[in-house]
């Protein structure tokens, strides 16, 4: 029989006195131990349960809020503090986006160790609620119950939910009310296949045992008022999946688009699954200076549309583009930024490791009449090599805008070989970009940086970094473009 953990103690009376990262505060003990503290805010007095002990450092949750600090703001959210997904509803948006500056200067002081210009103040966003494109909710037949309904002895007989998945835990959903992040045909559509299912006694996906109907609803949204719904079912019921659909089609009839999927994986991810389209069309469609971009259920695009504007034009701006440039876009995704940069460049080149999104960004291209892109798909660090250079010409310009992994070694090494004029490195993890900033330092200076608040409610920040290329370092790129192989 295993042995019962011993229960951590309490800590009374701590003062919390900063943001830490991943979104947690902290304080430190009259011992001098920092504890780190989620949902709490500067300025707190809590008694801190603590759940994890180290030499150094302790992980605790908020067993009581003894006295709020001035910053602590109420949420707006009835999930907040157990859903996972907004961990900074508590803090004023202005002291959110003061935190996420300070997070990008520390990054990049801290981890990169190379000159830096002066970091622009971050562009906050207009729209700070109902902002996200794209929501993604799981069904389950076990929902999660909170501490306070555990505590309260209740029989909940009912545990059907359709949410999303308790941070840590693949098997636990927490049923959702109501999300403040996407428009409310979000939480309409949730609620309304929530409450057919359970009114034709469908049964809920059930994790752990891979059973059951409904499994996961993506719901797409658009500036131009479009909209996609896309339904994963666990199993192949053909009847009671049209049926649903069509009731979805009837009580919804503004869906541009309905599609379905069935997935029996054990995961939930659809990218390598045939999605069938119910009605409607197959995609929905963006703006963006008259530019249309087609997105489909696997197309990756910016989660928040007005600010991905915003980061988009930052990045255009930093490349600094006449018309006469080569222009490599790297992780290009659906082609949005090449597409996007294109009217001012002589060609642009996009490079994506998922094929689908190739697809997408050369339909993106053609509807557009723009006929100086071209797209790759492959792993970055197989496709860009010193001999793909050779074949389709050295860049002027490169734009970046990788995972949160930021760049591989070998990508780094051929952009350094590669001798761009000057990159614009788009980041939505200030700390990896700051371990790559460091390595293009052998020849690039930072010249500008400029935070972006793509996540209201959220610690998360992107970035954008223009380095250009040291004068003495030039191995020979004209600035005319002159010795570039002719594409």
């Amino acid at each position: 029989m295993s042995r019962k953990r011993k229960e951590l103690p309490v800590i009374q009376g701590l003062e919390i006195t900063d943001v830490a990262a991943e979104g947690n505060a902290l304080g430190r003990t009259d011992s001098d131990m920092v504890v780190f503290v989620p949902f709490a805010a500067p300025g707190d007095i809590v008694d801190v349960q603590l759940e994890k002990k180290r030499s150094s450092y302790a992980i605790g949750r908020i067993a009581q809020l003894v006295s709020p600090g001035k910053v602590r703001v109420p949420a707006r959210c009835e999930h907040f503090t157990v859903c996972g997904g907004c961990r900074w509803q508590h803090l004023p948006y202005e002291y959110q986006l003061q935190c996420k500056q300070k997070q990008v200067e520390d990054a990049l002081t801290r981890i990169a160790k190379i000159p830096l210009p002066p970091i622009s103040p971050i562009l906050g966003a207009k729209k700070i609620w109902r902002y996200r494109n794209k929501m993604e909710y799981t069904f389950s037949n076990k929902c999660w119950l909170t501490r306070e309904q555990l505590a309260s002895g209740e029989e909940f007989p009912d545990r059907d939910a359709a949410g999303f998945h308790i941070p840590g835990a693949f098997d636990k959903v927490l049923d959702i009310k109501e999300c403040h992040l996407q428009e409310e045909l979000g939480d309409r559509l949730r609620l309304f296949v929530k409450a057919w299912c359970k009114e034709h006694s469908v049964p809920f996906f059930d994790l752990r045992a891979q059973t059951g109907l409904p499994r996961t609803l993506m719901i797409r949204l658009t500036s131009t008022g479009e909209s996609m719904a896309v339904m994963s079912f666990g199993s192949d019921e053909p009847d009671t999946i049209k049926a649903l659909l069509d009731a979805v089609r009837e009580a919804f009839p503004q869906l541009t688009s309905l599609m379905y999927v069935v997935n029996t994986k054990c995961n939930d991810t659809i990218a390598d699954l045939d999605i069938q389209l119910h009605s409607g069309r197959e995609y929905i469609e963006e703006e963006m200076e008259g530019l249309r971009f087609r997105i489909g259920p696997k197309s990756f695009y910016q989660t928040n549309s007005l600010q991905a504007y915003e980061l988009y034009k930052v990045a255009r701006d930093f490349a600094g583009l006449t018309g006469s440039e080569y222009v490599y876009d790297l992780y290009t995704g659906t082609g949005t930024i090449a597409n996007f940069v294109s009217r001012r460049a002589r060609k642009v080149i996009g490079i994506e490791y998922v094929p689908e999104a190739i697809d997408d960004a050369r339909v993106n291209s053609a509807a557009n009449g723009i006929d100086n892109t071209e797209f790759f798909a492959g792993d970055m660090k197989d496709v860009l090599t010193d001999s793909f250079l050779e074949k389709h010409g050295r860049p002027d310009v490169m734009i970046v805008d990788p995972p949160r992994a930021g760049m591989h070694a070998d990508v780094v090494g051929t952009i350094l070989r590669a001798e761009p004029r000057r990159i614009v490195y788009v980041s939505c993890n200030p700390a990896t970009q700051a371990r790559d900033l460091a390595m293009l330092h052998e020849k690039y200076d930072v010249t500008a940086v400029q935070p972006v608040d793509m996540f209201p409610h959220t610690a998360h920040v992107e970035n954008v970094v223009c380095l250009e290329l040291r004068p003495q370092i030039s191995g020979g790129n004209g600035d005319d473009g002159s010795e570039r192989q002719e594409l």
